[in-house]
């Protein structure tokens, strides 16, 4: 069977995201990358691939696929019975994965990534980081936490007493505001969030390649 290829730039968030569920999965895969800043992901080549010209996208076999939620999905439906259970082991389990998801999709990760963007793209850009921007992003940011620190209270993790998909998509994010943004105190400063980063960015993962 032919290998995973992840076509990607190790710093991209999204690009991470996929490479995370790979390594939870156990699964071998081979990541070819994108070089951003040459403009490859422009190119005919990689539009091919991804008509929308954004990283990451992958090709199992015959199938192309791009979107990183929809690409950790499929693999984590794929490799059902292999690595870590990513999905819930029943119809309510794998609701409450889904809800979560689309939490982290629709009210978590655009602040998060705005916050991301006007700290490290703008500058990068050279522009500079609109400050009220961030302000007003982390704002939206811990009023999200709120309701996870709610949450967490009553159960290890987002979906459940699992490991899932709705842990996981936080992880890439979360971890540039912490490292790279110096916001660490928004998931710090609440007891039960700041227990879950710590089990889920500290997970043992065996490198399958």
């Amino acid at each position: 069977m032919a290998m995973i290829k992840v076509h990607g730039h190790h710093l991209s968030t999204a690009t991470r995201l996929v490479l995370c569920c790979l390594e939870e999965k156990q699964v071998d895969y081979e990541l070819a990358f994108v070089d951003l800043s040459a403009g490859d992901h422009k190119q005919p080549q990689y539009l091919a691939l991804n008509p929308f010209g954004v990283v990451p996208s992958i090709q199992d076999g015959d199938l192309t696929l791009f979107e990183s939620r929809a690409v950790i999905k499929y693999l984590a439906t794929k490799y059902r019975g292999q690595g870590t259970e990513l999905l819930g082991n029943n119809v309510s389990e794998q609701a409450l994965v889904d809800q979560w998801c689309e939490v982290e999709g629709q009210s978590f990760n655009p602040p998060a990534s705005t916050i991301l963007f006007q700290t490290f793209v703008v500058p990068i850009k050279g522009g500079r980081t609109d400050e009220a921007v961030v302000k007003m992003n982390v704002e939206k940011v811990v009023k999200v936490l709120d309701i996870y620190e709610e949450r967490l209270s009553k159960s290890k993790y987002l979906a459940g007493d699992f490991f899932s998909l709705a842990d996981l998509q936080h992880l890439p994010c979360t971890e540039y505001l912490i490292n790279g943004c110096g916001k660490g105190d928004v998931i710090s400063s609440r007891k039960h969030v700041k227990a879950w980063w710590k089990d889920i960015s500290s997970r043992p993962v065996e490198e399958s390649h």
